[in-house]
């Protein structure tokens, strides 16, 4: 692949990291189980210890496995070098942690998945980072917020519980004007909606955990950093921190690329066909999904996103949290739990005003989070018809 840049996007998720000539013909990078690694020589240990960014050398520093992984998703990335790690959020705390220092400043979307929400007040507070939620629509205006000793400006778009759309470019822009960096959450839409790297964002954060591995069955994170002096940073910092993605994890984060195009567009097909539906239900006030016209931040969606995932939220109009209760645990293929982009759907109901300071959240009725899976729509929407008749009966 090393005429990459000259392939499609379905071809470099097909082929992208593989290596047979490596491995004795075999198509998919085996799992390589390693701590310990063996050296011949001193000469060759310590040219290994300082090669160890880019060779194997010791376990924490990654296997071939890993190592395919990464390649592979920078290929899709379409530029930079990747970094793999336990779970989405140590890929938040690897990158925050490794370029963050006390006195820092960090502007954080008032509308970051709450774990990193929870980084952020819990963790760099202790370490004497100060950190200002910033509202996910401000675009440009964004500029103002910028302190002398901001470093780093973190965005999520769109936000995985309320589904704002950032405008991405011109935060990006202001960042950059101000000597700050742009790090961006990317994981709902993946390298094939949004190319983050080429609205100049400086590093790329996937909780592969989700889209990447596809199947529920691996914790998973990945860091995309544009700079070469920068990946270092965050890598030595990661692995100095004891960070280390698990060899199986990353063999099924490999083998999920290999159909995450098709599945990602059967996602984002049954998404906003079950959006659309539950537009039409006279129990619910509003769909919180960028692909629908009505949408506030549609205009941006269209403009920077090559399509849509299959999460999305919408809101009930007000009934009795009883009710919310009988609709959604009697659900036959909707499943209720944390975490999405796997094959099964969910509903999920979520409070998003208990996580937000800079912004209210004010829906007027219950939140609920929907990842659309891939079974078929007419069963899933015949699901939700059983749970709106409960929800009725309870209310």
């Amino acid at each position: 692949m090393s005429d990459k840049k000259n392939y499609g996007m379905e071809t470099l998720l097909t082929h992208a990291g593989n290596h047979p000539e490596a491995n004795h013909g075999i198509v998919n990078p085996p799992v390589y189980h390693a701590s310990t690694v063996l050296y011949p020589t001193i000469e060759a240990m310590e040219r290994a210890q300082k090669d160890r960014l880019t060779g194997v050398f010791y376990g924490r520093y990654g296997t071939p496995t890993t190592f395919a992984l990464e390649e592979a998703v920078a290929a899709i990335e379409g530029g930079g070098r990747a970094l793999a790690l336990p779970s989405g959020l140590a890929a938040i705390g690897a990158t925050l942690l490794s370029l963050l220092k006390a006195g820092d400043h960090l502007l954080m979307v008032d509308s970051a998945y709450g774990p990193a929400r929870g980084l952020c007040d819990k963790t760099l507070a202790r370490f004497g980072i100060q950190v200002t939620y910033y509202d996910p629509v401000i675009g440009a205006g964004i500029a103002e917020l910028i302190q002398p000793n901001t470093r780093l400006v973190y965005m999520e778009s769109p936000g995985s519980l309320t589904f704002e759309v950032q405008d991405v470019p011109a935060i990006v822009a202001a960042a950059h004007a101000k000597g700050a960096l742009a790090v961006m959450d990317n994981t709902w839409a993946t390298p094939l909606l949004f190319k983050a790297l080429g609205h100049g964002v400086d590093i790329v954060i996937y909780a592969a955990t989700k889209y990447f591995v596809g199947h529920s069955d691996a914790m998973l994170g990945v860091v995309v950093v544009r700079d070469p002096d920068l990946y270092r940073t965050v890598k030595l910092a990661a692995h100095g921190m004891g960070y280390c993605a698990g060899p199986d994890d990353c063999y099924l984060g490999l083998r999920g690329l290999r159909t995450l195009g098709v599945r990602l567009a059967r996602h984002g097909e049954t998404g906003l066909a079950l959006a659309r539906w539950l537009q039409g239900r006279p129990e619910v006030a509003r769909v919180l999904h960028p692909g629908l016209p009505e949408h506030p931040g549609h205009a941006l969606w269209w403009r920077d996103f090559a399509g849509a995932s299959g999460l999305f939220s919408f809101v009930l109009k007000p009934c009795p949290p009883a009710a919310v209760a009988a609709m959604v645990e009697g659900m036959r293929l909707f499943g209720m739990g944390a975490s999405w982009g796997g094959y099964e759907s969910l509903l999920l109901p979520v409070k998003p005003a208990t996580m937000r300071t800079a912004t209210t959240w004010e829906p007027g009725g219950p939140t609920l989070r929907l990842h659309a899976g891939l079974e078929a729509v007419a069963d899933l929407i015949a699901d939700l018809e059983d749970s709106f008749r409960r929800l009725a009966a309870a209310t």
